[in-house]
């Protein structure tokens, strides 16, 4: 994955919308918050003078001096739109939303209504201002995460604590961490234990316990003790800053409502432009008494009340603030697209190893064969064991309680769903399921095929030496999460799983999933979720190890568990749950659903309203006056709708 520096990121992240139709829009100014409101402000006051001055019928405010003054109210705020319509022009993008305020406002001025002129500009001004606001608000708890990271650690350096920038930190580095500190940089813990806020990371306000050995990420909060930590990541490469790339590349990736409205948009601006000029002058064909300023009146109305700012501005905004919500509840989204494809999922697969289950294994019982001591086996086992990262690994290294050091290991060769062989102390071992046994065509007691649990069998220079039976804990949230899974209408559910048939069908037993495989190899997982999408399911694979992520780039939603899965399964994933928590997929599924009914909703008031007003436009009814406030109004409900997703509470 490409990195970003935090300065970048902070610019990248502070866009925001110069003009109703454009988020990405980089800001162009560095003046202050109430400074951009200045201009809007002048342009209220002469406004609200003028009219009370026309009100009152003074004399010296004539037809010329009226003509100036109104002028002079327009151009703080209709300046800088004109000068997009003609920047727009020049790029050959001629049919906009600023030019058609443009044409409506000048218009209006030629037909002498100055008041009702700068008022439409006026207000599509303040509009654009609720919607700057608007997009700030949906960014903000993503610009979060960047503000929080710190500018400083310390760290020990020839024997001393030196304050650096995280930037200049290297892997291997050690630091030091007082109570409150955020961490700065990914990590292993050095100190006995500690406690942590995950939050910036996994949405969880609950402190997390962290003990020596495990890893801590940048973003969380040390809270009770000075701690120590080893740098295993560069600044760059954090989890944090990864989190920050993930969002900042998903407010590119548009759902395909999103498209669909901005390729309308191109089409129905020039439709409602040269609807506006048909409106102006072909009623002089048809209509008796035909006066060209009344009917110029009316195209002005219809096209103010035609522009697309509502539609173009809620809908994208909707998406991102369902990204937004979805990051506070610790779930990253890589795309709007994807928030769209959660609502249409009707089968989810889990991995089980570190998915459904905790994927911290304990070692229940050994047994050896007759010929070799129990303490032999398992610091030989360990010893092999400690050369890969996989959970049983580690949990028959832990169990040997490092007695396996002295042990000179080599030409280790890890055996994708099978296990491992390598040799240890100029002996050949064999460490894995029964797959890799008869792989090898190594004889072993036929009543291990009956254990239910998981079970490595070892063997020393191609015989049977003994066996680990290790056992995994499910996850608490799981039984629920499949609950309600099969409660919103989800048509399957399957586990496939590389542990033996009989663990991972007890399990399924217990969770009432639908169907389950075991003993899968990650190339019989890509056929069976191959085979489920010929069946024309819209399918969600859920995984966290290196096996799973060909599956998940497979599945038209994969979803990785964030906190302990491997970054090869969390860079394919398109969603990420950062607490490894099955639950946050019901959450996801909710705010996918919420985004969705949001943006169709705003969909329907815009083009509902939009409607009403051009109808009563056409047939004289409506002025411009009317048209703003619609128009203003409008946008302001939309905005408003799509803002909300980030307020409600998604769990239950």
């Amino acid at each position: 994955m490409e990195t970003i520096s935090q300065e970048t990121a902070q610019k990248k992240f502070e866009a925001q919308s110069c003009g109703c139709c454009d988020l990405e829009k980089p800001i162009e100014h560095t003046k202050s918050n109430w400074v951009l409101y200045v201009p809007t402000v002048i342009s209220l006051i002469l406004l609200l003078v003028g009219i009370g001055l026309v009100f009152r019928e003074i004399a010296w405010f004539t037809d010329t001096v009226k003509l100036g003054w109104f002028l002079a109210a327009y151009l703080p705020v209709g300046g800088k739109v004109l000068w997009y319509a003609v920047k727009n022009i020049g790029k050959g993008q001629i049919f906009n939303e600023f030019l058609l305020m443009g044409i409506a406002t000048l218009g209006a001025f030629f037909i002498g209504e100055y008041a009702e002129a700068v008022g439409v500009m006026l207000f599509y001004v303040i509009g654009e201002h609720f919607q700057e606001a608007a997009v700030k608000k949906s960014r903000k708890s993503i610009k979060n995460l960047i503000d929080n990271r710190p500018e400083s650690v310390t760290v020990f350096r020839n024997g001393l604590l030196s304050k650096v920038h995280p930037n200049s930190v290297e892997v291997g580095e050690i630091l030091q961490l007082k109570a409150g500190e955020k961490i700065a940089l990914d990590g292993v813990l050095l100190s006995e234990r500690s406690s942590f806020n995950t939050s910036a990371l996994t949405g969880e306000s609950k402190p997390t316990s962290k003990r020596k050995g495990e890893k801590v990420l940048a973003g969380m909060i040390n809270l009770d003790r000075v701690v120590e930590v080893k740098v295993s990541a560069r600044f760059e490469n954090s989890a944090l800053s990864k989190i920050l790339q993930l969002v900042e590349e998903a407010a590119g990736r548009k759902a395909k409502t999103q498209k669909f409205i901005t390729r309308f948009a191109k089409i129905y601006t020039p439709i409602v432009f040269f609807g506006a000029v048909a409106l102006t002058f072909l009623p002089y064909f048809f209509v008796e008494n035909y006066v060209f300023q009344d009917w110029l009146y009316r195209a002005l109305v219809f096209l103010v009340v035609s522009c697309p700012c509502a539609l173009v501005i809620s809908i994208p905004l909707g998406y991102f603030g369902g990204i937004g919500a979805a990051s506070k509840n610790g779930i990253l989204f890589k795309g709007a697209n994807y928030l769209d494809l959660m609502t249409k999922i009707n089968a989810v697969v889990f991995d089980k190893t570190g998915t459904l289950t905790l994927g911290v294994f304990e070692v229940q019982k050994v047994e050896t064969a007759q010929n070799i001591e129990k303490e032999e086996l398992v610091a030989i086992t360990a010893a092999l064991e400690s050369q890969s990262n996989h959970p049983i690994a580690k949990a028959i290294s832990s169990y040997a309680k490092d007695k396996y050091f002295e042990f000179k290991v080599s030409e280790v060769e890890e055996i994708s769903g099978h296990g491992l062989k390598g040799i240890v102390n100029d002996k050949k071992i064999v460490a894995g399921n029964t797959k890799l046994f008869k792989k090898f065509k190594i004889s072993y007691p036929s009543n291990l095929d009956t254990i239910v649990e998981t079970t490595v069998l070892v063997a020393i220079d191609g015989k049977y030496a003994g066996y680990f039976c290790i056992a995994d804990e499910m996850k608490k949230d799981v039984s629920i999460t499949v609950e309600k899974l099969h409660r919103m209408g989800i048509g399957e559910i399957l586990m496939l799983s590389g542990d033996k048939t009989s663990v991972v069908q007890s399990l399924a037993k217990k969770l009432k999933i639908d169907k389950v495989y075991g003993d899968l190899l990650p190339q019989d997982k890509i056929e069976k979720v191959e085979h489920l999408k010929t069946k024309g399911r819209t399918l969600a694979f859920v995984g966290d190890g290196i096996n799973d992520a060909p599956v998940i780039a497979l599945a038209d939603v994969g979803i990785a568990m964030g906190g302990l899965g491997s970054d090869a399964a969390i860079e394919t994933a398109d969603v990420v749950i950062q607490n490894d928590e099955p639950s946050k997929i019901i959450t996801a599924v909710r705010i996918g659903k919420k985004t969705k009914q949001v943006v169709w909703q705003n969909i329907g008031l815009a083009f509902g309203i939009k409607a009403l007003i051009l109808t009563l436009a056409v047939f004289g009814i409506a002025s411009l006056w009317g048209a703003v406030f619609a128009d203003v109004g409008v946008a302001l409900l939309a905005i408003l709708n799509a803002v909300r997703i980030q307020w409600i509470n998604f769990e239950d």
